[in-house]
């Protein structure tokens, strides 16, 4: 799992089977710092509620296609939680 940070939207109007009503996002993957690193990714949005601004976390590769209700869609990232709060230990 990583953590990243919703930046923007993406717009489909014609989606291939099993991706009908699903929201697709892009995210800034984040550091441990909270910081950004890496490029943005688009990802699908499994929990529904994700929005712009949010610190959400997403998976990846057969787990991202997985999260979805129709498993085994063609995609390589899904949002799985929207983040209220990290604490970290020293």
């Amino acid at each position: 799992m990583q953590l990243g940070r919703v930046i923007g939207t993406v717009v489909a109007t014609t989606k291939t089977p099993g991706l009908e009503g699903v929201k697709f996002l892009i995210v800034q993957p984040l550091g441990r710092d909270r910081r950004p690193k890496g490029r943005p990714v688009v990802a699908a949005d499994a929990v529904h509620m994700a929005g712009p601004g949010e610190l959400v976390y997403v998976v990846g590769s057969r787990e991202a296609a997985q999260a979805l209700p129709e498993t085994f869609v063609p995609v390589d990232h899904a949002i799985v939680g929207i983040v209220d709060a990290v604490e970290v230990s020293p």
